[in-house]
């Protein structure tokens, strides 16, 4: 398995939630993957994400180093900061928390609810897709597919 593959910039967000899923599971090993994105979805990683906050701490510290990322030590391009300004506008629109509305009396996810939970399944089917193309079959904990 090759080991020095650098993973695109828009990818650290899905790891992040990714990993943050996968140890939902550790510690509930009797659920299931829809269970543990919905456990997710309620936690203060959660709100760092769908604020903005994510991106605005990674975009401070760009800013502070003149763009070079601390964990590649390579400058960010114009075009890669664009993209991840859309990723973050992406998250805080599809990620929308509207606090004690998530659920009606029935327990069906309200419309909102559901296409922030849709949004985060293909934000971590992209992280397992790229597991795939890379072959860091390791990597692939949550089997989306």
């Amino acid at each position: 398995m090759p080991r020095n593959i650098e993973k695109p910039y828009v990818l650290r967000v899905a790891e992040l939630i990714y990993l943050k899923i996968i140890e939902i599971k550790r510690q509930n090993p009797e659920i299931n993957n829809i269970q543990a994105f919905e456990i997710f979805m309620s936690s203060k990683d959660y709100d760092f994400i769908s604020s903005g906050e994510f991106h605005n701490k990674w975009f401070l510290e760009l800013k502070k180093n003149k763009f070079i990322d601390k964990v590649t030590k390579k400058k960010i391009n114009n075009e890669t900061l664009r993209l991840l300004e859309l990723q973050k506008d992406s998250m805080i629109k599809f990620l929308m928390k509207i606090p004690k509305l998530y659920y009606t009396k029935t327990h069906f996810p309200l419309e909102i609810s559901q296409r922030a939970f849709d949004h985060l399944w293909r934000v971590c089917e992209s992280y397992e897709m790229w597991c795939k193309e890379t072959n860091q079959k390791k990597l692939i904990k949550l089997n989306l597919d």
